[in-house]
């Protein structure tokens, strides 16, 4: 069998065994059927008139949904090919296409058609009709569930719709032609002969060896839902053989044949809600399949932006220290000291950003992060002085208030570092073209006993209420020249870290950006480069 048949048909919740819940449903709906004959029987005898051109509709009606349920059944044993589901698909088409003779030999349903007179003729079709299912639901609950070869599932399934409707065709023909030496089942259109009370007791007893097998098997909620349909034919016997006496179109009769009605439909129900339900299956799935590959993409849209946007700031220094270095050799006197300090400097930044490609990378990646103790003050002196440059040509004043004695963090040192210097590189962004003074204020503060709180401020054109809600997310960016990368990746490495970070409006002017991390004390487990996940 094809691996994801097999994985269809083992999925398949007709095929799995039945709930708590099925089995309260199943049972729910058989008491209702016993509230409904009780209500049924007081009126059950009484005739009624003009009502054999229902007939045809109650006819159509079986007919159709007895072909879907069959239909249905065959395409569950295209993907299962077992031997039994196939006989209970033959025993809904059998009774299916039966109803079509039965219906047009009915006195009075069709006499302008049939020409009347085939009072025995209905009654054998319905004896027959009525035999055979219980005879198919038995073998289905008796036969093993053995698969056919894939080769044969086609023609099986073809061979069974030809030798049915062959079958069906042949006997009605035979009956209908040989009316006349039948079996009196019939004393005229409307009432029973003696006779015909064989039938219902046939019927009953392999209605209850059918219940009785099928309660035995009950390997599935199919199986439950058979034994429903039984039981409703059960009522449906009972209805029209008994309470009624067997009298044609009375209550009782109608009664019953709305009891058949139900028995027909209850099994196609169950496969059209397990149907919807299968497929509603598979379409979450799809979605949360697409969902996961958006995402995905996503990641690595932004890993790619991310990397470009952090190592443009060294590759920038490193253009601008081989420039340097350069001017310093084409000098009349080459000055070789200040050369090599540009190429120290070039070096520098080379591993500086070697060492942002590893963070933002590891920062994709699970349980790969280095966490260190680190000195946020230090940390934060670091990035000021390599940002130094930067400001003096911006015309930035930088202060700083970081307070002494600051419990040291646990954190991946090239993150937190790039954090910073993204903060303060916004900063000085934002102080660009205001006439006012242009500071930057960097603070660190410990905040209650487990957490360290660090702010930039400055006073430039500060935060549109428009954009307040969108400068986190990726691509988003109010510059002419920005990618939209750095405040999304300042945000996803401080939630890495545990912290977290917002924006807010400076007073009076400009904008303040916050993060907070934990303290070490706050997280004794992690002492060390083994720290490797975020801390909780």
């Amino acid at each position: 069998m094809n691996p994801y048949e097999t994985a269809s048909a083992r999925l398949s919740p007709l095929a799995s065994p039945p709930t708590r819940h099925q089995l309260r449903l199943a049972a729910g709906v058989a008491a209702l059927l016993l509230v409904a004959l009780a209500a049924t029987t007081p009126y059950a005898r009484q005739p009624t008139e003009g009502t054999e051109a229902l007939l045809p509709a109650y006819a159509a009606a079986v007919f159709v949904i007895e072909l879907l349920t069959s239909a249905l059944l065959m395409a569950l044993f295209h993907v299962q090919r077992s031997r039994a589901m196939l006989l209970l698909a033959v025993g809904y088409l059998f009774s299916g296409v039966m109803v079509v003779p039965w219906v047009l030999a009915f006195p009075g349903a069709f006499d302008a058609l049939t020409g009347g007179g085939a009072t025995q003729s209905t009654a054998a079709i319905g004896a027959i009709r009525r035999l055979s299912f219980p005879l198919f639901v038995i073998a289905y609950a008796v036969l093993a569930d053995r698969e056919l070869p894939p080769a044969a599932a086609y023609r099986a399934i073809l061979f069974s719709i030809a030798g049915v409707v062959t079958a069906v065709a042949l006997a009605a023909w035979l009956i209908v032609a040989h009316d006349d030496v039948l079996p009196r089942l019939m004393i005229d259109a409307r009432k029973v002969s003696g006779l015909w009370r064989f039938v219902p007791a046939a019927a009953i007893t392999l209605y209850a060896v059918g219940l009785i097998a099928l309660g035995l098997r009950r390997r599935s909620m199919l199986d439950i839902w058979l034994m429903v349909v039984l039981f409703t034919l059960l009522i449906e016997l009972v209805l029209l053989s008994y309470v009624s006496a067997g009298t044609r179109l009375s209550v009782g009769w109608w009664a019953g044949r709305l009891y058949g009605l139900a028995s027909a439909s209850l099994v196609l129900l169950v496969l059209l809600s397990e149907a919807t339900t299968v497929h509603a299956r598979l379409a979450r799935s799809v979605l949360a399949e697409r969902r996961a590959r958006q995402n995905r993409l996503t990641a690595m849209e932004a890993l790619s932006a991310s990397i470009a946007h952090e190592v443009n700031q060294p590759l920038a220094t490193m253009v601008t220290n081989a420039s340097a270095g350069l001017r310093w050799l084409k000098h009349e006197q080459p000055r070789i000291e200040e050369a090599t300090a540009a190429l120290g400097r070039i070096v520098a930044e080379g591993h500086r950003a070697s060492k942002v490609v590893a963070s933002i990378r590891t920062m994709f990646l699970k349980g790969a992060q280095e966490r260190v103790p680190l000195d946020l003050n230090g940390l934060i002196e670091a990035v000021l002085a390599q940002c130094q440059d930067e400001a003096r040509l911006g015309r930035v004043s930088v202060s700083t208030g970081l307070e002494r004695d600051l419990p040291p963090v646990i954190g991946n040192p090239a993150q937190l570092r790039q954090v910073v210097a993204n903060l303060v590189e916004n900063a000085v962004d934002a102080m660009r073209g205001t006439a006012r003074p242009r500071l930057l204020q960097v603070t660190s503060r410990r905040h209650a006993v487990s957490e360290v709180v660090v702010a930039v401020a400055d006073s430039g054109t500060g935060l549109p209420p428009v954009d307040r809600e969108r400068m986190f997310e990726p691509f988003f960016t109010t510059k002419p020249d920005g990618m939209g990368m750095g405040l999304m990746f300042c945000r996803a490495a401080i939630e890495a870290h545990g912290g977290r970070l917002w924006a807010s409006d400076n007073t009076p002017h400009g904008a303040v950006f916050q993060f907070s991390l934990p303290a070490s004390a706050a997280m004794p487990e992690a002492t060390g480069p083994e720290a490797g996940g975020p801390v909780r």
